[in-house]
Protein backbone atom coordinates (compact mmCIF):
# COMPACT_ATOMS: atom_id res chain seq x y z
CA UNK A 1 0.00 0.00 0.00
CA UNK A 2 1.45 3.61 -0.94
CA UNK A 3 0.82 6.10 1.49
CA UNK A 4 0.82 10.07 0.41
CA UNK A 5 -0.01 13.05 2.12
CA UNK A 6 -2.46 16.01 1.61
CA UNK A 7 -0.15 18.15 -0.27
CA UNK A 8 0.69 15.48 -3.01
CA UNK A 9 -1.15 16.42 -5.93
CA UNK A 10 -3.11 14.13 -8.63
CA UNK A 11 0.25 14.24 -11.35
CA UNK A 12 2.72 14.10 -8.65
CA UNK A 13 0.48 10.75 -7.64
CA UNK A 14 0.85 9.38 -11.29
CA UNK A 15 4.81 10.12 -11.19
CA UNK A 16 4.57 8.30 -7.75
CA UNK A 17 3.20 5.36 -9.54
CA UNK A 18 5.55 5.50 -12.47
CA UNK A 19 8.65 5.30 -9.84
CA UNK A 20 6.48 2.33 -7.91
CA UNK A 21 6.04 -0.01 -11.07
CA UNK A 22 8.88 1.25 -12.78
CA UNK A 23 11.21 -0.62 -10.31
CA UNK A 24 9.42 -3.35 -11.16
CA UNK A 25 9.71 -3.84 -14.86
CA UNK A 26 11.42 -6.84 -14.90
CA UNK A 27 9.08 -9.76 -13.62
CA UNK A 28 8.83 -13.53 -13.52
CA UNK A 29 6.30 -15.20 -15.64
CA UNK A 30 4.11 -15.87 -12.24
CA UNK A 31 4.17 -12.43 -11.07
CA UNK A 32 1.35 -10.68 -11.84
CA UNK A 33 1.12 -7.57 -9.72
CA UNK A 34 -0.69 -4.47 -10.30
CA UNK A 35 -1.92 -1.39 -9.31
CA UNK A 36 -5.04 0.28 -9.52
CA UNK A 37 -5.85 3.93 -8.13
CA UNK A 38 -6.92 7.24 -8.33
CA UNK A 39 -9.07 10.47 -6.92
CA UNK A 40 -13.02 10.81 -6.89
CA UNK A 41 -13.92 14.22 -7.25
CA UNK A 42 -17.31 15.15 -5.39
CA UNK A 43 -17.62 11.61 -4.04
CA UNK A 44 -20.55 9.84 -3.17
CA UNK A 45 -19.32 7.45 -1.00
CA UNK A 46 -15.93 7.15 0.52
CA UNK A 47 -15.13 3.60 -1.61
CA UNK A 48 -14.79 2.37 -4.79
CA UNK A 49 -15.61 -1.21 -5.58
CA UNK A 50 -12.96 -2.75 -7.69
CA UNK A 51 -15.38 -6.41 -9.35
CA UNK A 52 -14.55 -9.13 -11.95
CA UNK A 53 -17.70 -10.92 -13.77
CA UNK A 54 -20.14 -8.82 -10.90
CA UNK A 55 -18.35 -10.20 -8.04
CA UNK A 56 -16.44 -7.57 -5.75
CA UNK A 57 -12.78 -8.32 -5.62
CA UNK A 58 -12.07 -5.40 -3.56
CA UNK A 59 -13.64 -2.55 -1.38
CA UNK A 60 -10.92 -0.05 -2.13
CA UNK A 61 -11.46 2.78 0.47
CA UNK A 62 -11.07 6.81 -0.07
CA UNK A 63 -8.26 8.96 2.13
CA UNK A 64 -9.01 12.48 3.38
CA UNK A 65 -8.66 13.72 0.28
CA UNK A 66 -10.68 11.36 -1.80
CA UNK A 67 -8.21 9.63 -3.30
CA UNK A 68 -7.14 5.47 -3.29
CA UNK A 69 -4.83 3.29 -4.63
CA UNK A 70 -4.50 -0.52 -4.15
CA UNK A 71 -2.11 -3.29 -4.69
CA UNK A 72 -2.62 -6.65 -6.18
CA UNK A 73 -0.20 -9.31 -6.08
CA UNK A 74 -1.91 -11.38 -8.49
CA UNK A 75 -4.04 -9.85 -10.39
CA UNK A 76 -5.27 -11.98 -13.77
CA UNK A 77 -5.39 -10.51 -17.08
CA UNK A 78 -8.85 -9.82 -17.87
CA UNK A 79 -11.69 -7.59 -17.89
CA UNK A 80 -12.74 -5.55 -14.71
CA UNK A 81 -15.22 -3.68 -13.47
CA UNK A 82 -14.81 -0.70 -11.31
CA UNK A 83 -18.29 1.34 -9.64
CA UNK A 84 -18.39 4.03 -7.41
CA UNK A 85 -22.37 4.00 -7.11
CA UNK A 86 -24.76 4.38 -8.59
CA UNK A 87 -22.26 4.67 -11.79
CA UNK A 88 -19.78 1.91 -13.02
CA UNK A 89 -17.25 1.77 -16.20
CA UNK A 90 -15.15 -0.92 -17.43
CA UNK A 91 -10.61 -1.60 -17.11
CA UNK A 92 -8.68 -4.00 -18.78
CA UNK A 93 -5.71 -4.81 -17.15
CA UNK A 94 -2.84 -6.71 -19.10
CA UNK A 95 0.15 -8.54 -17.28
CA UNK A 96 1.90 -6.17 -14.78
CA UNK A 97 -0.33 -2.90 -15.70
CA UNK A 98 -0.84 -0.15 -13.19
CA UNK A 99 -3.71 2.33 -13.81
CA UNK A 100 -4.55 5.33 -12.01
CA UNK A 101 -8.12 7.26 -12.98
CA UNK A 102 -9.77 10.33 -12.50
CA UNK A 103 -13.64 10.16 -11.72
CA UNK A 104 -16.10 12.80 -11.22
CA UNK A 105 -19.60 11.25 -10.33
CA UNK A 106 -21.47 14.14 -11.28
CA UNK A 107 -20.31 14.00 -14.96
CA UNK A 108 -18.73 9.91 -14.80
CA UNK A 109 -18.18 8.76 -18.10
CA UNK A 110 -17.16 12.02 -19.63
CA UNK A 111 -14.67 12.68 -16.55
CA UNK A 112 -12.61 9.06 -16.64
CA UNK A 113 -8.89 9.38 -17.92
CA UNK A 114 -6.72 6.79 -17.19
CA UNK A 115 -2.79 7.33 -17.25
CA UNK A 116 -0.11 4.57 -16.30
CA UNK A 117 0.83 1.40 -17.92
CA UNK A 118 -1.72 0.09 -20.12
CA UNK A 119 -3.72 3.63 -20.60
CA UNK A 120 -3.66 3.46 -24.28
CA UNK A 121 -6.00 0.59 -24.29
CA UNK A 122 -8.13 1.29 -22.06
CA UNK A 123 -8.58 5.79 -22.97
CA UNK A 124 -9.28 3.58 -26.78
CA UNK A 125 -12.19 2.12 -24.49
CA UNK A 126 -13.13 4.93 -22.81
CA UNK A 127 -13.73 7.11 -26.02
CA UNK A 128 -15.03 4.43 -27.94
CA UNK A 129 -18.02 3.99 -25.13
CA UNK A 130 -18.42 7.97 -25.47
CA UNK A 131 -18.64 7.84 -29.15
CA UNK A 132 -21.31 5.27 -28.92
CA UNK A 133 -22.98 7.00 -26.30
CA UNK A 134 -23.10 10.04 -28.17
CA UNK A 135 -24.24 8.36 -31.32
CA UNK A 136 -27.46 6.89 -29.10
CA UNK A 137 -28.17 10.47 -28.34
CA UNK A 138 -28.03 11.60 -32.29
CA UNK A 139 -29.92 8.59 -33.45
CA UNK A 140 -33.29 8.80 -31.80
CA UNK A 141 -35.28 10.89 -34.94
CA UNK A 142 -33.24 8.33 -37.16
CA UNK A 143 -35.44 5.65 -36.44
CA UNK A 144 -38.09 7.50 -38.23
CA UNK A 145 -36.21 7.38 -41.29
CA UNK A 146 -37.04 5.06 -44.18
CA UNK A 147 -35.11 1.77 -44.97
CA UNK A 148 -32.61 2.75 -47.27
CA UNK A 149 -32.04 6.54 -45.35
CA UNK A 150 -31.76 4.67 -42.47
CA UNK A 151 -28.91 1.81 -43.59
CA UNK A 152 -26.98 4.83 -45.24
CA UNK A 153 -26.83 6.41 -41.56
CA UNK A 154 -26.28 3.40 -39.84
CA UNK A 155 -23.45 2.35 -41.86
CA UNK A 156 -21.60 5.93 -42.54
CA UNK A 157 -21.67 6.20 -38.33
CA UNK A 158 -20.37 2.25 -38.21
CA UNK A 159 -17.48 2.81 -41.03
CA UNK A 160 -16.07 6.45 -39.03
CA UNK A 161 -16.08 4.33 -35.91
CA UNK A 162 -14.47 1.48 -37.70
CA UNK A 163 -11.62 3.95 -39.05
CA UNK A 164 -11.02 5.03 -35.55
CA UNK A 165 -10.76 1.14 -33.83
CA UNK A 166 -8.31 0.02 -36.71
CA UNK A 167 -5.87 3.09 -36.32
CA UNK A 168 -5.86 2.42 -32.19
CA UNK A 169 -5.40 -0.96 -33.03
CA UNK A 170 -2.64 -0.25 -35.28
CA UNK A 171 -0.77 1.94 -32.74
CA UNK A 172 -1.20 0.51 -29.67
CA UNK A 173 -0.98 -3.47 -30.86
CA UNK A 174 -3.08 -4.46 -27.77
CA UNK A 175 -3.35 -8.49 -26.98
CA UNK A 176 -6.04 -10.49 -28.80
CA UNK A 177 -7.87 -11.09 -25.43
CA UNK A 178 -8.49 -7.03 -25.18
CA UNK A 179 -9.59 -7.20 -28.86
CA UNK A 180 -12.22 -9.29 -28.34
CA UNK A 181 -13.83 -6.55 -25.96
CA UNK A 182 -13.37 -3.52 -28.33
CA UNK A 183 -14.08 -5.16 -31.31
CA UNK A 184 -17.53 -6.17 -29.28
CA UNK A 185 -17.86 -2.90 -28.18
CA UNK A 186 -17.64 -1.70 -31.48
CA UNK A 187 -20.16 -3.96 -33.46
CA UNK A 188 -22.46 -4.80 -30.94
CA UNK A 189 -23.53 -0.90 -31.11
CA UNK A 190 -24.11 -1.41 -34.51
CA UNK A 191 -25.88 -4.69 -34.97
CA UNK A 192 -28.26 -3.21 -31.49
CA UNK A 193 -29.23 -0.16 -34.38
CA UNK A 194 -30.07 -2.61 -36.83
CA UNK A 195 -32.22 -5.21 -34.27
CA UNK A 196 -33.82 -1.87 -32.73
CA UNK A 197 -35.00 -0.24 -36.13
CA UNK A 198 -38.27 -2.10 -36.87
CA UNK A 199 -39.62 -2.24 -33.79
CA UNK A 200 -39.00 1.55 -32.95
CA UNK A 201 -40.23 2.62 -36.85
CA UNK A 202 -43.45 0.57 -36.12
CA UNK A 203 -44.01 2.29 -32.69
CA UNK A 204 -43.12 5.95 -33.84
CA UNK A 205 -44.57 5.71 -37.31
CA UNK A 206 -46.97 2.62 -37.39
CA UNK A 207 -45.28 1.06 -40.33
CA UNK A 208 -44.36 -2.00 -40.08
CA UNK A 209 -40.93 -2.24 -42.34
CA UNK A 210 -39.98 -6.04 -42.12
CA UNK A 211 -41.13 -6.59 -45.75
CA UNK A 212 -38.99 -3.50 -47.04
CA UNK A 213 -35.63 -4.74 -45.31
CA UNK A 214 -32.75 -6.01 -48.02
CA UNK A 215 -31.94 -9.59 -48.00
CA UNK A 216 -28.71 -9.16 -46.53
CA UNK A 217 -29.68 -7.00 -43.44
CA UNK A 218 -29.67 -9.39 -40.73
CA UNK A 219 -26.47 -10.90 -42.50
CA UNK A 220 -24.36 -9.45 -39.18
CA UNK A 221 -26.38 -12.46 -36.96
CA UNK A 222 -24.09 -14.63 -38.81
CA UNK A 223 -21.18 -13.61 -36.70
CA UNK A 224 -22.86 -13.72 -33.03
CA UNK A 225 -21.56 -16.38 -30.79
CA UNK A 226 -24.27 -16.38 -28.69
CA UNK A 227 -23.14 -18.35 -25.78
CA UNK A 228 -19.37 -16.50 -25.60
CA UNK A 229 -19.02 -17.12 -22.01
CA UNK A 230 -15.92 -14.43 -22.01
CA UNK A 231 -19.09 -11.93 -23.15
CA UNK A 232 -21.89 -12.84 -20.22
CA UNK A 233 -21.37 -9.55 -17.92
CA UNK A 234 -20.16 -7.08 -21.21
CA UNK A 235 -23.00 -4.60 -21.73
CA UNK A 236 -22.57 -4.48 -25.50
CA UNK A 237 -23.18 -7.81 -25.96
CA UNK A 238 -25.93 -8.39 -23.26
CA UNK A 239 -27.46 -5.65 -24.77
CA UNK A 240 -27.31 -6.94 -28.66
CA UNK A 241 -29.24 -9.86 -27.22
CA UNK A 242 -31.66 -8.69 -25.49
CA UNK A 243 -32.22 -6.61 -28.48
CA UNK A 244 -32.49 -9.28 -31.14
CA UNK A 245 -34.72 -11.33 -28.75
CA UNK A 246 -36.93 -8.62 -29.00
CA UNK A 247 -36.46 -7.95 -32.60
CA UNK A 248 -37.20 -11.92 -33.51
CA UNK A 249 -39.84 -12.21 -30.99
CA UNK A 250 -41.68 -8.76 -32.70
CA UNK A 251 -41.68 -10.08 -36.27
CA UNK A 252 -43.02 -13.31 -35.73
CA UNK A 253 -45.54 -12.15 -33.45
CA UNK A 254 -46.59 -9.15 -35.43
CA UNK A 255 -47.36 -12.04 -37.75
CA UNK A 256 -50.47 -13.09 -36.09
CA UNK A 257 -53.13 -11.54 -34.39
CA UNK A 258 -53.25 -11.92 -30.70
CA UNK A 259 -55.70 -11.21 -27.68
CA UNK A 260 -52.46 -10.33 -25.43
CA UNK A 261 -49.71 -9.34 -28.03
CA UNK A 262 -47.57 -7.70 -25.80
CA UNK A 263 -47.74 -10.62 -22.91
CA UNK A 264 -47.20 -13.45 -25.64
CA UNK A 265 -44.59 -11.43 -27.34
CA UNK A 266 -42.39 -11.23 -24.30
CA UNK A 267 -43.09 -14.71 -23.06
CA UNK A 268 -42.45 -15.72 -26.79
CA UNK A 269 -38.90 -13.96 -26.05
CA UNK A 270 -37.84 -16.07 -23.11
CA UNK A 271 -39.19 -19.35 -24.72
CA UNK A 272 -36.49 -18.51 -27.28
CA UNK A 273 -33.75 -17.51 -24.91
CA UNK A 274 -34.44 -20.76 -23.15
CA UNK A 275 -34.08 -22.34 -26.15
CA UNK A 276 -30.89 -20.49 -27.98
CA UNK A 277 -28.89 -19.96 -24.92
CA UNK A 278 -26.92 -22.86 -23.31
CA UNK A 279 -24.67 -21.01 -21.12
CA UNK A 280 -27.08 -21.11 -18.01
CA UNK A 281 -25.28 -17.01 -16.78
CA UNK A 282 -26.13 -15.98 -19.81
CA UNK A 283 -29.62 -17.26 -20.56
CA UNK A 284 -30.45 -16.03 -16.82
CA UNK A 285 -29.26 -12.39 -17.80
CA UNK A 286 -30.87 -12.26 -20.98
CA UNK A 287 -34.21 -13.23 -18.95
CA UNK A 288 -34.06 -11.34 -16.53
CA UNK A 289 -33.20 -7.85 -19.16
CA UNK A 290 -36.85 -9.38 -20.70
CA UNK A 291 -38.13 -9.45 -17.25
CA UNK A 292 -37.28 -5.95 -16.53
CA UNK A 293 -38.12 -4.99 -20.09
CA UNK A 294 -42.03 -6.39 -20.11
CA UNK A 295 -42.68 -5.30 -16.34
CA UNK A 296 -41.93 -1.66 -17.20
CA UNK A 297 -44.30 -2.10 -20.24
CA UNK A 298 -47.73 -4.15 -19.87
CA UNK A 299 -49.71 -2.42 -16.43
CA UNK A 300 -52.14 -5.41 -16.91
CA UNK A 301 -51.37 -7.29 -13.48
CA UNK A 302 -53.16 -10.48 -14.44
CA UNK A 303 -50.73 -10.58 -17.57
CA UNK A 304 -47.81 -9.82 -14.73
CA UNK A 305 -48.67 -12.91 -13.09
CA UNK A 306 -48.37 -14.95 -16.42
CA UNK A 307 -45.06 -13.74 -17.44
CA UNK A 308 -43.34 -14.07 -13.53
CA UNK A 309 -44.97 -17.71 -13.50
CA UNK A 310 -43.02 -18.70 -17.08
CA UNK A 311 -40.12 -16.44 -15.95
CA UNK A 312 -39.85 -18.28 -12.36
CA UNK A 313 -40.13 -21.53 -14.54
CA UNK A 314 -36.69 -20.35 -16.82
CA UNK A 315 -34.73 -18.49 -15.02
CA UNK A 316 -32.43 -20.49 -12.22
CA UNK A 317 -30.59 -17.25 -10.52
CA UNK A 318 -32.79 -17.08 -7.21
CA UNK A 319 -31.50 -13.68 -6.25
CA UNK A 320 -32.46 -11.77 -9.54
CA UNK A 321 -35.89 -13.80 -9.19
CA UNK A 322 -36.50 -12.21 -5.58
CA UNK A 323 -35.50 -8.82 -7.31
CA UNK A 324 -38.05 -9.39 -10.34
CA UNK A 325 -40.80 -10.19 -8.21
CA UNK A 326 -40.33 -7.43 -6.08
CA UNK A 327 -40.47 -4.83 -8.93
CA UNK A 328 -43.49 -6.86 -9.86
CA UNK A 329 -45.11 -5.92 -6.42
CA UNK A 330 -44.34 -2.23 -6.83
CA UNK A 331 -45.67 -2.00 -9.94
CA UNK A 332 -48.78 -3.11 -8.43
CA UNK A 333 -49.06 0.13 -6.58
CA UNK A 334 -49.21 1.86 -10.06
CA UNK A 335 -52.46 0.45 -11.48
CA UNK A 336 -54.95 1.91 -12.77
CA UNK A 337 -56.91 4.42 -10.55
CA UNK A 338 -54.02 4.27 -7.85
CA UNK A 339 -52.50 7.45 -6.58
CA UNK A 340 -48.53 8.48 -7.26
CA UNK A 341 -46.77 7.94 -4.78
CA UNK A 342 -45.30 10.95 -3.13
CA UNK A 343 -41.76 11.98 -4.49
CA UNK A 344 -39.98 15.51 -3.34
CA UNK A 345 -39.10 17.62 -6.76
CA UNK A 346 -37.09 20.39 -6.88
CA UNK A 347 -38.46 23.49 -8.79
CA UNK A 348 -36.55 26.61 -10.59
CA UNK A 349 -35.75 28.34 -7.69
CA UNK A 350 -34.46 26.02 -5.68
CA UNK A 351 -37.19 24.69 -3.21
CA UNK A 352 -37.99 21.09 -2.53
CA UNK A 353 -42.13 20.37 -3.15
CA UNK A 354 -44.09 16.93 -2.47
CA UNK A 355 -45.12 15.93 -6.03
CA UNK A 356 -48.81 15.29 -4.47
CA UNK A 357 -49.36 19.27 -4.20
CA UNK A 358 -49.34 19.53 -8.31
CA UNK A 359 -49.86 16.31 -10.02
CA UNK A 360 -53.64 16.66 -8.56
CA UNK A 361 -55.17 16.85 -11.93
CA UNK A 362 -55.23 15.65 -15.51
CA UNK A 363 -51.21 15.33 -16.09
CA UNK A 364 -48.96 13.79 -18.47
CA UNK A 365 -45.47 13.50 -16.82
CA UNK A 366 -42.19 12.90 -18.55
CA UNK A 367 -38.66 12.41 -18.27
CA UNK A 368 -35.30 13.83 -19.51
CA UNK A 369 -31.64 14.31 -18.94
CA UNK A 370 -29.25 16.58 -20.35
CA UNK A 371 -27.08 13.81 -21.19
CA UNK A 372 -29.32 12.61 -23.91
CA UNK A 373 -29.70 15.85 -26.18
CA UNK A 374 -31.61 14.59 -29.04
CA UNK A 375 -33.96 12.79 -26.89
CA UNK A 376 -34.95 16.32 -24.29
CA UNK A 377 -35.73 18.21 -27.42
CA UNK A 378 -37.91 15.29 -28.80
CA UNK A 379 -39.70 14.48 -25.94
CA UNK A 380 -39.99 18.54 -25.24
CA UNK A 381 -41.41 19.18 -28.91
CA UNK A 382 -43.53 16.28 -28.86
CA UNK A 383 -45.15 17.19 -25.34
CA UNK A 384 -45.70 20.87 -26.50
CA UNK A 385 -47.60 19.14 -29.84
CA UNK A 386 -49.84 16.95 -27.51
CA UNK A 387 -50.69 19.94 -25.34
CA UNK A 388 -51.84 22.12 -28.26
CA UNK A 389 -54.78 19.44 -28.79
CA UNK A 390 -55.18 18.75 -25.43
CA UNK A 391 -55.18 22.37 -23.43
CA UNK A 392 -57.19 20.50 -20.14
CA UNK A 393 -54.00 18.30 -19.48
CA UNK A 394 -50.46 19.58 -17.59
CA UNK A 395 -47.05 18.44 -19.03
CA UNK A 396 -44.58 18.06 -16.37
CA UNK A 397 -41.04 17.35 -17.36
CA UNK A 398 -39.16 15.82 -14.51
CA UNK A 399 -35.33 15.93 -14.66
CA UNK A 400 -33.09 12.94 -13.40
CA UNK A 401 -30.15 14.61 -13.18
CA UNK A 402 -28.38 16.07 -9.77
CA UNK A 403 -26.85 19.78 -10.75
CA UNK A 404 -29.38 22.58 -10.19
CA UNK A 405 -26.82 24.90 -12.49
CA UNK A 406 -26.86 22.94 -15.21
CA UNK A 407 -30.57 21.78 -15.70
CA UNK A 408 -31.50 25.88 -15.42
CA UNK A 409 -29.30 26.67 -18.14
CA UNK A 410 -30.33 23.98 -20.52
CA UNK A 411 -33.86 25.29 -19.79
CA UNK A 412 -32.90 28.70 -20.39
CA UNK A 413 -31.16 28.10 -23.68
CA UNK A 414 -33.88 26.04 -25.10
CA UNK A 415 -37.34 28.01 -23.32
CA UNK A 416 -39.88 25.20 -23.06
CA UNK A 417 -42.89 27.69 -22.35
CA UNK A 418 -45.67 25.97 -21.28
CA UNK A 419 -44.34 23.03 -20.44
CA UNK A 420 -43.79 22.37 -16.05
CA UNK A 421 -40.33 21.73 -15.21
CA UNK A 422 -39.38 20.15 -12.43
CA UNK A 423 -35.90 18.47 -11.09
CA UNK A 424 -35.90 14.86 -9.07
CA UNK A 425 -34.32 15.66 -5.34
CA UNK A 426 -33.40 12.24 -5.24
CA UNK A 427 -33.31 10.00 -8.03
CA UNK A 428 -33.35 6.50 -6.27
CA UNK A 429 -36.70 7.62 -4.71
CA UNK A 430 -38.15 8.40 -7.99
CA UNK A 431 -37.12 5.10 -9.26
CA UNK A 432 -37.88 2.90 -6.09
CA UNK A 433 -41.26 4.45 -5.74
CA UNK A 434 -42.31 5.26 -9.38
CA UNK A 435 -40.44 1.89 -11.01
CA UNK A 436 -38.53 4.42 -13.42
CA UNK A 437 -35.48 2.53 -15.07
CA UNK A 438 -36.31 4.05 -18.98
CA UNK A 439 -35.91 7.44 -19.82
CA UNK A 440 -38.58 7.12 -22.13
CA UNK A 441 -41.30 6.05 -19.48
CA UNK A 442 -44.62 8.57 -19.23
CA UNK A 443 -47.12 8.32 -16.69
CA UNK A 444 -50.49 9.98 -17.33
CA UNK A 445 -53.01 10.70 -14.75
CA UNK A 446 -56.84 11.65 -14.49
CA UNK A 447 -58.44 14.86 -13.63
CA UNK A 448 -58.69 13.51 -10.12
CA UNK A 449 -54.81 12.74 -10.10
CA UNK A 450 -55.07 9.39 -9.90
CA UNK A 451 -53.21 6.92 -12.34
CA UNK A 452 -54.69 6.67 -15.91
CA UNK A 453 -51.90 4.83 -17.28
CA UNK A 454 -48.90 4.42 -15.50
CA UNK A 455 -46.49 2.93 -18.67
CA UNK A 456 -46.92 4.49 -21.72
CA UNK A 457 -44.53 6.16 -24.13
CA UNK A 458 -44.90 9.69 -25.28
CA UNK A 459 -43.43 8.78 -29.08
CA UNK A 460 -46.25 5.41 -29.18
CA UNK A 461 -47.91 6.09 -32.59
CA UNK A 462 -50.94 5.84 -30.96
CA UNK A 463 -50.77 7.85 -27.61
CA UNK A 464 -52.96 10.95 -27.51
CA UNK A 465 -55.50 8.20 -27.74
CA UNK A 466 -54.81 7.59 -23.97
CA UNK A 467 -55.54 11.46 -23.58
CA UNK A 468 -59.18 10.86 -24.73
Amino acid sequence: MIAYSKKIPFPLLIALLYVVSGCQKEFGNDNYTAYFGGEVINPKDNFVLFLKDDEVVDTIFLDKNNRFIKKFDSLAPGLYTFKHEPEYQYVYFDKNDSLMVRINPVEFDESIVFCGRGDEKNNFLMELYLKNEDDKNKMFDVFDFGVEKFISNCDSSYESKKKFYHANKTKIKWSDDFDLYAKTMLNFHHFSKKEIYPMAHKMRTGENVNDKLPANYYNHRNDVDFNNKSLVNYSPFVRYLTHFLGNVSFSQINSVNLEDEDLEQHIHKLNIADTLFKNEKIKNKILDNIAFSYLLEDQNMVNNQKFLTRYNELSTDKSKQNEINKIGNSIQNLKLGNELPDVTLIDLNGNKISSQSILNRKTVVFFWTENAESHLLAVHRKALDFHKNNPDYQFVAINIDENQTKWKKVLENHRFGIINEFRAADFEELKDKWVITKLHRTIILDETGKIHNGFVNLFDVKFNDQLK
